[in-house]
């Protein structure tokens, strides 16, 4: 099999499973409240991440690294996945999960907005375009498409669905300054996380009972969402990046297919009934996010 066809095999895979997260979200807070799914859930991810570090072989880099590297890999884990999927559970457990899937997708623009003062980065027409055209589809998906009355659905839960993205963009941004190992440091992540969200949830909630339900989604959700996932989409682009593997960009491109694949899964699996709304509004976050992501021959 030629890299070409690797990459887009390990890209269609992970695709096709992280289309399925939002549905595993909403179905497993049936069962389970949003801190009781995120400790199941990283712990699950945990010993995912422990088999994928097995598997290549890295277990042996945890003893390399500095104190300072450890350091910034457990304040990263404060904000993945403690504060991330703190917030945006509890945005699922709100809105219906075809609406706080679509606003959660928003977070390549609010990494762009925030990059401005983080990262010294300018702002350009093109990217004030694409901010307006994805916010415009966060109005229409909230509002249900009735847009003179300008009535949210649940203003808490768009709130929460949006600021999601603030703690996704704030934790690649500052990611980006780590030389961890990508998986390396997300284990780690996750590993420092958790003692957090056990402390959280018992002070706000309670360990959860024991439900086959309830188990099987936060083990999914940990295994796929948060863990093995993040390995194959590793893979994809290492072979995208070969000489002959096609180019990232052929295989970065698929994520675009799965917002709208998770809105069949959502109406298959969760039993919603998909608002026309919901497609339009998606349609100008994707458009937004792809105009963003969008280089001319020229560079600019």
């Amino acid at each position: 099999m030629t890299n070409r066809k690797k990459a887009l095999l390990f890209g269609l895979a992970t695709v096709a499973i992280w289309s399925t997260v939002a549905s595993a979200f909403k179905i497993s807070l049936r069962y389970l409240d949003p801190l009781q799914l995120l400790l199941c859930a990283c712990a699950a991810s945990v010993a995912a991440l422990s088999g994928v570090l097995l598997f290549q072989k890295k277990f042996g880099m945890l003893g390399k690294l500095t104190g300072k590297e450890l350091m910034r890999c457990g304040l990263l884990g404060v904000l993945n996945p403690f504060l991330y999927y703190v917030i945006l559970f509890k945005a699922y457990d709100l809105l219906p999960a075809q609406e706080a899937q679509p606003l959660n997708y928003t977070w390549a623009i609010t990494l762009t907005l925030l990059s401005i003062p983080l990262l010294k980065q300018r702002l350009r027409l093109k990217d004030m375009l694409a901010i307006l055209i994805s916010y415009f589809g966060v109005i229409v998906i909230s509002t249900h498409g009735d847009l003179l009355a300008l009535q949210f659905s649940n203003p808490a839960g768009v709130c929460l669905a949006l600021g999601s993205t603030v703690i996704w963009a704030l934790y690649w941004i500052f990611n980006t300054r780590s030389t961890v190992d990508p998986t390396v440091g997300l284990f780690l992540n996750f590993l420092f996380g958790l003692p957090l969200i056990l402390g959280a949830t018992l002070l706000f909630s309670e360990l959860p009972s024991f439900t086959v339900q309830g188990a099987l989604g936060a083990v999914y959700v940990g295994f796929f969402e948060m863990g093995i996932t993040f390995a194959l989409w590793l893979t994809a682009m290492k072979y995208a990046a070969l000489p002959d593997g096609g180019g990232t960009a052929r295989v970065a491109n698929l994520i675009f297919l799965s917002p709208f694949l998770s809105l069949a899964f959502i109406q298959l699996l969760t039993g919603e009934r998909i608002l026309p709304a919901t497609v339009a509004g998606l349609g100008f976050i994707v458009a937004g996010n792809a105009l963003m992501q969008y280089r001319p021959k020229d560079g600019r």
